[in-house]
């Protein structure tokens, strides 16, 4: 048995894929905690794993928080006007992040599990504590011949192109994260090191890297090292006999399957208009919808009265993408995912970071539509472009093939196990 912490920070997609893997732990036998922000304190919880707090929660700060860990996350390059703002956003995340991730390990912490938020800070903490740790991050990142980093969208530069522009990535997050590497180093006592300096040695030492997303969807690079591994997707915990609420069920038994719509911790303040537009489109397209709330805030106030169309908070996707026609979303890397095990046609809305790479890679597999970019969403054709993609969704037969052979493929899959394998052997 090993205590276990695993510290993960940013929106529910960069979070709740750690709940399935710290309740796969804790069935082994081990006692796991999850260091994260207050607001997913419940869902830790729940799925009977110890809840440690981390600062700089993007639910109870400015909207636009979530962009930055975001940033944090994947590291856009810096541009003119809102990149670099977005930039000075995530470096103020990062620096209230590191106290925290200081803080959640105990005495008795026998193994560090980071997410690719926190693993820039974790080992630092590794380091000065003496602690094995296992990188466990939800996109790929290491630089990479077979395509340009996730938020490069999916536009292949040339081998040459795509690993000079992974290497740029990485240092770019290395500055973001040098001021709170050099105070938390110095909190640790630890003797000066500058990010990258600590990523070398980590790279240099052939560390394991265990990638939580599908080969389905992304093959493992061909020109990565030894230690890098894909091992298929983390999903969030639920609880095993959970069910959808009565009015959901009560919905779904009124009609035909209806078309999904959400968009995750997106578009935070424009419930309004994204509610009024999507209600339009499914009108147009002679579909049912239910759209689920999110951080937008979508909701039927802002629409005619419509019983063909349900607003929802939080449901598991797990429990509800299956019962679709087809979903609509931003395309992050769980949602996308959770597309794709439902076996259902996806139209994708990428907003930002990794989500048009995500979108591209499902346009290609053949289980969605062409990507709807969000800025799109304010033109003037906005609603006949997204219901003539929710008829492309629902009325093509090869689309549906494509999406339940893909769902096939992902169940033969077990991303937590593996996670598992490899703990049991950084236990031994």
């Amino acid at each position: 048995m090993t205590n276990i912490l695993i510290t993960a920070a940013g929106s529910n997609g960069d979070i709740a894929p750690y709940t399935g893997v710290g309740a796969r732990l804790r069935a082994a036998g081990h006692e796991v905690a999850l260091a994260t922000h207050d607001s997913y304190a419940p869902l830790v919880r729940a799925a009977g794993l110890e809840f440690r707090r981390l600062p700089a929660d993007p639910r109870t700060r400015r909207a636009d928080t979530a962009d930055a860990a975001d940033a944090a996350d994947q590291a856009p390059p810096p541009g003119p006007g809102g990149k670099r703002d977005l930039m000075r956003q995530a470096t103020a995340f990062i620096k209230e992040l590191g106290g925290g991730i200081a803080d959640a390990a105990r005495d008795d912490t026998g193994l560090l599990l980071l997410s690719a938020t926190t693993a820039p800070l974790g080992h630092h903490l590794a380091e000065a504590r003496g602690i094995p740790f296992l990188d466990l991050p939800l996109v790929p990142a290491a630089p990479t011949g077979d395509f340009a980093p996730v938020v490069s969208g999916g536009r292949s530069l040339g081998r040459w192109g795509n690993r000079a522009a992974g290497r740029l990535s990485l240092r770019i997050i290395d500055r973001l994260y040098a001021d709170a590497a050099r105070e938390m180093r110095a909190r640790l006592g630890l003797p000066p090191a500058t990010p990258r300096t600590v990523r070398r040695r980590a790279e240099a030492a052939g560390r394991p890297v265990l990638y939580g997303f599908s080969e389905v969807l992304v093959p493992r690079p061909t020109d990565w090292r030894t230690g890098l591994d894909v091992v298929g997707n983390w999903w969030p915990w639920h609880a095993p006999d959970a069910q959808l609420p009565p009015v959901v069920e009560d919905f779904l038994a009124a009609g035909p399957p209806p078309v999904f719509i959400g968009f995750g911790s997106m578009a935070g303040g424009e419930g309004e208009r994204l509610s009024t537009l999507a209600a339009a489109a499914l009108r147009r397209a002679k579909v049912r919808g239910i759209l689920q709330s999110g951080w937008a805030g979508l909701t039927t106030r802002h629409t005619s009265a419509d019983a063909d169309i349900l607003t929802i908070g939080e449901v598991p996707h797990a429990l509800l993408f299956p019962r679709m026609s087809a979903v609509v979303h931003h395309c992050g890397a769980g949602t996308a995912a959770a597309g794709v095990r439902a076996g259902v046609p996806t139209i994708p809305v990428p907003v930002a970071a990794d989500q048009p790479f995500w979108a591209a890679r499902l346009a290609s597999l053949g289980v969605a539509t062409a990507p709807i970019p969000f800025k799109d969403l304010s033109a003037d054709h906005a609603v006949a472009r997204l219901a003539h993609a929710l008829t492309q969704a629902t009325a093509a037969p090869a689309r549906r093939d494509h999406a339940l052979s893909a769902a096939r493929r992902l169940a033969a899959e077990d991303g937590a196990g593996a996670v598992l394998k490899a703990v049991e052997r950084l236990a031994a």
